[in-house]
Parts: C-alpha cells; sequence; structure tokens
C-alpha cells in the first residue's frame, strides 16, 4: 500500500529511541498516523512540529496497518505560531479540535483547505480577524460531520433578514422578532457569520465560539464520550479575557 498526499501536522509523539508517529491532517486521506524514522533527530524534528505543511508518502503492506511516512517540508509555520501567545493558543486549539473530532481516516477536504487558510492568517492576520476565521473553520467541521447549521433564513418565519439567534435544538437561525419571547433560551448568532461588514468585536467572536462548542459538544463529542479538548477552552478563555478588557 503506497500514497503520497499534503498534509499538516497535528502532532508527534516518541516511538523508541530514534522515531515518532506523527499525526496530520491529509488533503485527500483525512487524518492519519505514520511512524517517521529517524524522527526524533533535531534536524528532522524540527520539521515535523504543529501547523508546518508537508509532503507525505505513507507506505504500509497492509492498509489497516500504522505504516510509515516519508516526509518533506512544503511550508514551515511552527516558528512563526509559536513566538505570539495569541498564535500558540490558537494553533493548539486548531490541532486539538481537528484530532478530537475528525475520525482517522476520513478524506474531510474542506476542513483541510481551510485549515491551512486559517493557520496562515495566524500568521498574516489581526487576532480578531483570524479569531473570525476560526469559528467558520469550526462551521465547516461541522457541516463536514454532517451537523451544519442553516442560517439561510428564519426557523419560525421563514425571512431573511434580521437574524439574530440561533436554535440549540435545530442549528438554524431565528429572526430577532421570532426571538423576542425565547431569547433566553436561544444562542446569539453574531453578525460576521452572515457575511455582514460591521468591524469585528471580542464579543462577537466569544458569542461565535459559544454557538460552535454547543453544537460540537452535543453532536460531536458527548455523544462518543468525550470531552470538550483543553486547548479549545484555552482559547475561549483567551477571547473571553480580550471581552473584559
Amino acid at each position: 500500500m503506497e500514497w503520497a498526499d499534503e498534509a499538516v501536522v497535528l502532532g508527534m509523539r516518541a516511538h523508541g529511541e530514534h522515531a515518532v508517529v506523527l499525526d496530520v491532517l491529509t488533503r485527500s486521506h483525512g487524518r492519519h498516523a505514520g511512524l517517521v524514522r529517524g524522527g526524533a533527530s533535531r534536524k528532522v524534528r524540527a520539521d515535523l512540529q504543529p501547523g508546518n505543511s508537508l509532503h507525505v508518502v505513507w507506505r504500509a503492506r497492509l492498509e489497516e496497518h500504522l505504516g510509515s511516512f516519508a516526509a518533506e517540508p512544503i511550508r514551515v509555520r511552527s516558528g512563526a505560531l509559536i513566538e505570539v501567545r495569541e498564535r500558540l493558543v490558537g494553533l493548539n486549539a486548531f490541532t486539538a479540535m481537528a484530532h478530537s473530532a475528525l475520525p482517522e481516516r476520513e478524506p474531510h477536504e474542506g476542513v483541510f483547505e481551510a485549515g491551512l487558510v486559517l493557520l496562515d492568517a495566524m500568521i498574516a492576520a489581526d487576532f480578531i480577524d483570524w479569531m473570525a476565521l476560526y469559528v467558520r473553520w469550526e462551521i465547516g467541521l461541522l457541516t463536514e460531520l454532517g451537523f451544519g447549521l442553516d442560517l439561510s433564513c428564519c426557523a419560525a418565519t421563514g425571512v431573511s433578514e434580521d437574524l439574530t439567534h440561533v436554535s440549540p435544538k435545530s442549528g438554524r437561525a431565528v429572526s430577532a422578532a421570532a426571538a423576542a419571547p425565547y431569547r433566553d433560551r436561544l444562542l446569539k448568532l453574531p453578525a460576521f457569520l452572515l457575511g455582514a461588514q460591521n468591524a469585528l468585536s471580542a464579543g462577537d467572536v466569544q458569542a461565535g465560539l459559544a454557538l460552535t462548542e454547543h453544537f460540537l459538544v452535543h453532536r460531536v463529542f458527548y455523544p462518543h464520550g468525550q470531552e470538550v479538548p483543553g486547548a479549545r477552552l484555552q482559547l475561549q478563555e483567551l477571547v473571553t479575557r480580550l471581552d473584559s478588557v
């Protein structure tokens, strides 16, 4: 068995004295692990850091085996991502969510492509701007897993204007008028998820994170006996502190 693909590193762990088991998100083969011989060396290990893009070739005798990776760097982002605290927290949340939410060896090209955009934005854009992309990435993650939100029109009235909330049960948008009697039982819908061009705030991002967290918890993690990754909670705490400043 053999295939080649583009990948983003999610993490690695030691395997013996000289090898590592590399966990990556690939474009066409989903989240995948493989052994990298010599991966514990200083030179090779630098290329295998989370957030880096690699060209990988996976080989195994049988498809169900762990197999081994040959890896070559495409884009090294790790240094820029870890030098700023907010970027590091975002990177840790991205890798933890991809590892925890995505089934192994199940292709999700949309999640991969959006992940590349997000990682590059973490380096090039302001914190609030790339955090909005992070929220969109999680919405895309929900969609890829079969739990997409419907933000196109109001679930109660069918109107597509003045959408302000989301039903925690159906995942459908609700207009301000229809939401009024049930406001305390609905989730806030930040305007940036509707394509609004208004200036972003930490409160908008916080509402977006609360929205995606609800559906990730109840539709992805809890049904499989999982908790929300600690790295994701740290990212939410970071935005909450920013909003309180």
